[in-house]
């Protein structure tokens, strides 16, 4: 491609913070999507995921959007999205447009389409402006979009810390996963955590109703989390893991006496059988019987309660595993409800606002 920055170019990253610097810093949304480096040069545009990953064949609407543009020759930096029927971010959603099948590409572009925040600009026409303050490919950045229509978007800038506040209240779980902070002298270093992402973390009282064994020994790897909705079933919300050996032998000994048989238990059935969009989920378990295959997870009586920590829900499964916090034997297990999941009031039509 004609441009003065050609991929692969790997994107400015970010380190992790839990609070939000405060001394001379720009805010924006960090947003629940795929990262995406889009490359203009008249009527070639290319997608490049954050890994260097080909996306255009997968959003042809992206594709049409960013050829509409009058500045025909540009390098951008932002994030694809899928906003849901409620008005947040559907995860699932953006997954499954990840599809071989050109015709199933073209009616998920109808279906679920995608828009593409832009939050900053490597090039412009002839000019490499990775070395530019941020500041100021910022304002060449909002220029350049001035005449986009969705699903192109200028994500949203702020220097007031309490208007990041609120973001993180309002809209985390519902699109965004936290608040990035860039100083405004900043240039772009690809591939250098020189930003701050902060992302608050949540905790939960879950319950334990079963366990996974280590591999290459009798220990405890993930202990099996659930909640209860309102009719009283237990839903399979994920698996807190990542234990150190001491903490294994722990474990084993407050889950060992609770081992139940698989008849009676809440998840007899399996759990997450159901599958989602992208077919059975990673983790599922179906009923088992002799004849199947071996049962991979170990039943135990719901009946204890851990808190545990988490960055990120999609919808009411913890996205990654959950870290164990502490026992709470003041909780009823019956107490621990998906509630607890639930998202914020707040749609992205608030954040996505036309260029």
């Amino acid at each position: 491609m004609n441009l003065p920055v050609v991929p692969p170019v790997p994107p400015m990253l970010a380190r992790l913070a839990r609070k939000l610097p405060v001394d001379g810093f720009l805010y924006e949304p960090k947003w629940d999507g795929f990262r995406c480096l889009a490359f203009r040069a008249g009527e070639d545009v290319d997608l490049r995921s954050r890994n260097d990953r080909p996306l255009a064949r997968y959003f042809p609407e992206l594709v049409s959007a960013f050829r509409a543009l009058p500045t025909g020759r540009f390098v951008l930096d932002g994030e694809i999205v899928v906003v849901g029927s409620e008005g947040g971010s559907d995860f699932d959603a953006l997954l499954a447009r990840l599809h071989p099948a050109a015709s199933r590409v073209e009616r998920l572009s109808a279906e679920t389409p995608a828009s593409f925040v832009a939050f900053d600009l490597l090039a412009m026409g002839d000019a490499d402006l990775r070395a530019t303050p941020f500041a100021e490919r910022r304002a060449r950045l909002a220029e350049t979009l001035r005449p986009a229509e969705p699903p192109i978007f200028l994500t949203p800038l702020t220097d007031d810390a309490e208007v990041a506040e609120r973001w993180l209240r309002r809209f985390r779980g519902r699109g965004i996963d936290g608040v990035v902070a860039k100083q405004a002298d900043l240039g772009y270093e690809p591939a250098r955590r020189a930003m701050v992402k902060v992302k608050r973390e949540e905790t939960a009282d879950v319950v334990v109703a079963g366990f996974r064994w280590l591999v290459d020994r009798p220990l405890p790897s993930s202990l099996l989390l659930g909640l209860y909705d309102r009719d009283g079933e237990l839903h399979h919300v994920g698996i807190a893991a990542g234990f150190a050996e001491t903490r294994r032998r722990q474990l084993l000994a407050d889950v060992a006496p609770l081992v139940a048989p698989l008849e009676g238990h809440p998840w007899e059935r399996g759990f997450l059988v159901t599958g989602s969009r992208m077919g059975r989920l990673k983790g599922a378990a179906g009923r088992w019987t002799p004849d199947e295959m071996p049962q991979d997870w170990v039943p135990v009586t719901p009946s204890l309660v851990c808190e545990v920590a988490y960055d990120q829900v999609d919808v009411d499964r913890f996205r990654h595993p959950a870290r164990f916090r502490r026992w709470r034997p003041d909780r009823d297990p019956r107490s621990c409800t998906l509630d607890q999941l639930a998202a914020p009031a707040g749609g992205l039509a608030e954040l996505l606002q036309p260029a």
